[in-house]
């Protein structure tokens, strides 16, 4: 056997651990001596132990006893796994002993009782397994999705796997030579796709969300009833930064979402303005560092979990879910933002089950590779979403309504965009029809000031102008204004006191947080500053109420 090159530790992805971190470890653990070929994690596996390399290399190995790749190589004082130790997740890849020699075997329980200890330590194996995370998608290892690009079911579970960030590569119906051979090997039909195939080899034909996420080990709540402090109602930033919060100030925390962990916001490439990261950060990225920190302090998230009604029950508030579960809580955020608003042109359904996005990450670019793409919207959203996909086609045409992208558009992007060669900007234009055959090929555009048309080729079509409320599973059960948003403090249209608190819903006890609410300011850092103050007032409220915060904790399943 060749000898293996350790992977070189170039951002923090596979750092060494020094004397005093192993000889703490040690005290947890017990060691072994390994052989050559010997399995220290399989994938699929689910709650597997910490592993530091004492003597010997590891290789961490994509398609084990298959078509291999070597991810990486650890060697003595480096440790293996990745994110899914952390969140309970099945392993994505393989680690095989490649030569012999000795590892430190320790619980992940006895883990977290020596991070708890040593914060360093923690801080260097959670930079180092998010780094890993990211490297895993990049490469394409984990799941394997097989399926048209023409399927909405093969989109929704590339986008559910991506939104999740879950390792996954996709095997092109249409484009890759060697899709209907893996198919045939599965017995399995083109016109039966999409399916996928697990790290385990369990192989799902078409399966739902909720099913996908079972078999890679996404918490998803059962049929039963949970009782709890705080229920949070969507994960996007406002409700990530209400369940960090709420958990660490010892509220018994259940947070909820029917797609995703990030919202909207875990949907952009990009955030450059965040407090905190200079070089910039991706929602995904954003969002998977704050589920790890609320579940540090023992927050508890359900994925996907679509709330479809809220109840009063005995004094407490019951949110009933789409598979017949319940939650029950003492208080409630309803952080569930606001979905995308679509384009009124002819043609619009038939092509958005292909050639229409709402979000500009990785995962879409693969879609449209090369190919020249529209951007509608003058916001935020679309200037990043132009930014990101300038990297990956020939050419993005960036379509606002206003006279002026910095109406509606932070300057730092204006400048950016204006900069960026592969961007053409068309001011004061809308779209006005949908050209193609089974896929969008060109839009018709019409200039505003002087009414002429043209056309412009497109081969996919990204839309961000705006949104409207998720609050329909809530039926008419809280004050909301003409548009949908929730009216909270002293807006709020139901009898109560004047002095309501400003997050305060017409329901006490129900606070609302983020794009839901009307009035809000739609930006990450706001809604995470108004995440983070409705806990405050919710331990108020508890305490007015004279229920003492983290009882609820015995009766948490």
């Amino acid at each position: 056997m060749n000898t293996l090159v350790e992977t070189p530790d170039r951002d923090g992805g596979y750092p060494r651990l020094d004397d005093a971190q192993i000889e703490a470890l040690s005290a947890e653990g017990r060691r072994h001596q390994t052989q050559t070929g010997e399995v220290l994690i399989r994938e699929g596996e689910e709650h597997y132990d910490f592993f530091v390399v004492l003597a010997g290399k590891v290789a961490d190995i994509d398609g084990f006893g298959g078509d291999e790749r070597v991810i990486g190589v650890h060697g003595p004082k480096r440790f293996l796994g990745e994110l899914s130790l952390i969140t309970g997740q099945a392993a994505f890849c393989t680690s095989q002993v490649r030569e012999p020699g000795e590892v430190l075997r320790v619980p992940v329980d006895r883990l977290k009782a020596v991070v708890a200890q040593d914060s360093t330590l923690g801080d260097l194996i959670l930079k180092a397994y998010l780094s890993r995370r990211s490297l895993l998608i990049g490469r394409g290892a984990g799941l394997r999705i097989i399926g048209s690009r023409f399927s909405p079911d093969n989109r929704r579970l590339r986008e559910f796997a991506a939104r999740n960030r879950i390792p996954y590569q996709w095997v092109d119906l249409e484009r890759d030579q060697d899709a209907e051979t893996l198919l045939r090997g599965l017995h399995v039909r083109p016109e039966q796709t999409p399916v996928v195939i697990c790290s385990s080899g369990q192989v799902l034909r078409n399966p739902s969300n909720a099913e996908l996420a079972q078999v890679v080990g996404l918490p998803a709540p059962g049929p039963g009833v949970t009782v709890c402090d705080l229920a949070v109602v969507g994960a996007g930033p406002a409700g990530l930064a209400a369940a960090v919060y709420g958990a660490s100030e010892g509220l018994v925390t259940v947070a909820l979402d029917e797609f995703a962990t990030g919202g909207q916001a875990g949907r952009s490439s990009r955030i450059e303005n965040y407090p905190g990261f200079p070089a910039g950060v991706s929602g995904g990225e954003l969002a998977e560092r704050a589920v790890v920190q609320a579940k540090k302090f023992g927050a508890t998230f359900s994925v996907p979990a679509r709330a479809c009604g809220l109840q009063e029950r005995e004094g407490n508030y019951v949110i009933e879910l789409d598979n017949g579960g319940e939650v029950t809580a003492r208080t409630v955020l309803i952080a569930t933002g606001a979905r995308y608003r679509k384009l009124d042109v002819a043609r619009f359904e038939e092509f958005e089950a292909s050639s229409v996005y709402y979000a500009a990450t990785l995962s879409e670019a693969l879609f449209c590779r090369d190919d020249p793409v529209a951007v509608v919207g003058g916001g935020n959203s679309a200037g990043q979403a132009a930014l990101f996909l300038s990297r990956h086609t020939r050419v993005v045409h960036l379509l606002a309504r206003c006279r002026d992208l910095g109406e509606t558009m932070s300057r730092y992007l204006v400048d950016r965009i204006e900069a960026t060669p592969g961007i053409e900007t068309h001011l004061r234009t809308e779209v006005r029809e949908l050209l193609g055959g089974d896929t969008l090929e060109r839009l018709v555009v019409q200039d505003d000031r002087t009414g002429q048309r043209q056309e412009i080729p497109a081969r996919a079509l990204f839309v961000f102008i705006g949104a409207r409320p998720s609050t329909d599973w809530l039926a008419g059960q809280i004050a909301t204004d003409e548009d949908g948003f929730i009216l909270t403090g002293p807006d709020g249209d139901a009898p109560g006191p004047q002095g309501r608190p400003l997050l305060q819903t017409s329901l006490p006890g129900v606070f609302a947080a983020g794009d839901v609410r009307s009035g809000s300011i739609k930006r990450v850092t706001s809604a995470v500053g108004e995440g983070a103050t409705a806990v405050q007032l919710v331990w108020k409220h508890l305490q007015s109420t004279g229920r003492a915060a983290g009882d609820a904790a015995a009766t948490l399943t």
